[in-house]
């Protein structure tokens, strides 16, 4: 039997292994396995990893090729028949290894891994984040660091972290083996962090499933103030009275999203959270619902879903914009948008927001890059791939800009305010109460809201299938025994264990805990992660033996330009955004709450709960390493996996 490789695999690798001087020449050639092994020397042992290039752990007669080792090859006639066993022994193994080549899965299409990546990338934060950070900070001015910092901080990441799952096909934790060991406690943290935003994320996803079902009716329900859960200062400004909007007002849309949906009036702040309501817990139940028959199989599955879920949100996004440009006032929108102001160049906390706007929105750190390129075929071209999806998000988030910001001229107008008096909203406020408001004053306001929210329900279902497959991937590749047969299992596990953890954000102060966990449960751990991930791969792993790396997947080596990045640039852009973000910790408040001391210290101690596990497994590999302590650092930061690396044809029937 044999099993042919594309044109592409078939191409012979500078770094394959010279076996020129065995007698068995053949025996040693038989299985076309190239093996980059730091301890070649030793026996090779098929291990249960479920990398899709077989796992291989290195201690005695064989060599990495499936024949023996050169000692054994140029042995004398006297030994031949013991030779010759252990050759057959030997290729037996290798045999058992190419049949685990096909174990692990592969995205059926090219275009299925692109929709993920960029349904990844593109999520909820491009629609609200950007657009306020833009306009809070210079403008069209902001463009230039923004640019600036994806091209030297954000981009090169990305490319880093496609490269790395694609080359060595393992999660986040089990990929330290083949790069750095004693920093594999960096994928616990990785999981830990996106359990995190698992808790919170998806509970702004119930917010939005909410609106959606509440959108049916012929009149949408937050456009009047004549409801059960409406105050004396709810004013319509809409209504065809002569209305005047005082500094006492609240519209009809704020006191739906504060009292109905989110009925934060029922709570004291975070030290009283109050009751769960049972109408988001049944919303957060359906979506993760939807995510786990969506992701359950592996990503054969889940490349089907974004089909619908990615592109979704372009059609929506354009049918809005058309829309928000033929309102009255739009264009004092877009003016503010892009109304350039210099001077705040001159700010540090410009270009801080820029490289924290673009790292956070391209999401290396999170795992999930590692996990959808490790399902790709070996030479598959990563680097074309990081360059067009980087590219697309950036976009989306500029035209987003536009969407958002022709509405809030339309709401100004209306008002008969200044644009940047409506535009105070921020994060989802912007979405639930402002844009939502206006959406509920168009003609054919149903509709477009019932599309508005589907397609945030769309961005959000994106991002969640992807943190979660970062977690499911680590784990299955970590402990393969235990899990490989199992994922619909583990997978239903996670998703309990994801629901419960969310329930703290079900409550009536639950609005209070998201943001405590989005300012600090994720924010300063993921930049202290990907800072260490960088550091790891460029300093320890050695930006040479990567380059070389992405030459054997690629056929091209990176220029100076991305080495310099690895190297030097984006490990000091991470660094400075970490420390801006630690000596300036943001000072929270929401809606009419200020957040006491006492919570900024509970963020930190959330935020640290991650990151601990990076020192922690350190000291660890150190103790349960042999040696004394200069050989124990040396065996921890030495590879101690072979990265197996398909070549040739297959041939199954190698004995």
């Amino acid at each position: 039997m044999e099993k042919k490789a594309t044109s592409n695999e078939t191409q012979l690798l500078t770094s394959k292994k010279d076996v020129s001087g065995c007698n068995e020449e053949e025996d040693c050639r038989e299985n076309e396995l190239l093996i980059r092994n730091p301890k070649s020397a030793l026996r090779l042992e098929a291990a249960p990893i479920s990398n899709g290039y077989s796992g291989v752990q290195s201690s005695g007669p064989c060599n990495g090729m499936g024949g023996v080792e050169d000692a054994q090859c140029t042995a004398p006639a006297a030994t031949t028949t013991t030779t010759t066993t252990t050759s057959a022994t030997c290729r037996a193994e290798g045999q058992q290894q190419l049949m685990e080549l096909e174990d692990r899965e592969t995205w059926s299409k090219k275009i299925d891994f692109l929709l993920s990546v960029i349904g990844y990338a593109v999520d909820l934060g491009n629609v609200w984040r950007f657009p306020y950070i833009c306009y809070q900070n210079g403008g069209g001015a902001f463009l230039i660091p923004y640019t600036i910092m994806a091209i030297f901080g954000g981009i090169p990441l990305f490319y880093m972290e496609l490269a790395l799952g694609q080359y060595h096909r393992n999660g986040c934790i089990s990929i330290w083996r083949k790069i750095c060991p004693i920093f594999k406690g960096i994928g616990f943290a990785i999981c830990i962090i996106d359990l995190y935003v698992a808790s919170y994320y998806n509970t702004i996803m119930a917010w939005a499933f909410y609106y959606l079902v509440s959108s049916f009716t012929t009149e949408l329900p937050w456009t009047s103030c004549t409801n059960a859960w409406n105050t004396g200062n709810c004013t319509n400004y809409f209504s065809k009275d002569n209305v005047s909007w005082t500094l006492y007002s609240i519209s009809p849309a704020e006191e739906f999203y504060t009292r109905q949906v989110l009925q934060v009036h029922r709570s004291n702040g975070l030290d009283d959270l109050g009751g769960i309501s049972w109408q988001l817990t049944l919303c957060l139940l359906l979506i993760f619902t939807i995510v786990y028959f969506s992701i359950w199989k592996g990503v054969k599955t889940s490349g089907k879903v974004v089909w619908v879920t990615a592109t979704f949100p372009y059609i929506i996004l354009f049918i809005l914009l058309v829309r928000g440009a033929t309102l009255p006032g739009a264009w004092r929108g877009v003016l503010y948008y892009l109304k350039p102001d210099w001077q705040k160049l001159l700010a540090t906390e410009v270009w801080v927001d820029a490289a924290a706007q673009i790292f956070f929105s391209l999401g290396p750190g999170f795992g999930v890059l590692l996990a959808y390129a490790s399902y790709n075929k070996f030479h598959n071209n990563c680097y074309q791939d990081a360059l067009v999806t980087s590219t697309v998000n950036c976009m989306t988030s500029f035209v987003s800009g536009f969407v958002i910001f022709t509405v809030l001229g339309y709401m100004a107008e209306m008002r008969n305010e200044d644009v940047s008096e409506v535009a105070k909203d921020t994060g989802p406020s912007l979405l639930f109460i402002t844009y939502a408001e206006a959406i509920a004053n168009m003609p054919a306001s149903t509709f477009f809201a019932i599309i508005f929210f589907l397609m945030l329900l769309t961005l959000g279902l994106d991002s969640t299938f992807a943190g979660l497959e970062g977690v499911i991937t680590g784990v299955l590749d970590e402990f393969p025994h235990v899990w490989s047969k199992r994922r619909e299992l583990f997978v239903l596990g996670l998703i309990i264990i994801c629901f419960l953890g969310s329930l703290a954000t079900l409550t009536f102060g639950g609005a209070y805990v998201v943001k405590l966990f989005e300012e600090y449960a994720t924010g300063p751990a993921v930049l202290t992660v990907v800072f260490l991930e960088a550091v790891a791969v460029a300093w320890f792993y050695g930006i040479t033996q990567f380059c070389n790396d992405v030459k054997e997947m690629l056929g091209f080596a990176p220029g100076w330009y991305w080495r310099v990045c690895w190297v030097a640039i984006s490990p000091i852009f991470l660094l400075f955004v970490t420390c801006s973000f630690l000596s300036n910790p943001p000072e929270l408040r929401l809606f009419d709450y200020n957040y006491p001391y006492w919570t900024t210290v509970l963020g930190y101690c959330i935020g640290t709960s991650s990151v601990i596990c990076i020192p922690i497994y350190m000291v660890y590999r150190l103790i349960v390493t042999p040696g004394t302590l200069k050989e124990r650092i040396l065996k921890s930061i030495t590879p101690e996996t072979a990265t197996e690396i398909p070549i040739g044809d297959i041939r199954m029937n190698a004995v």
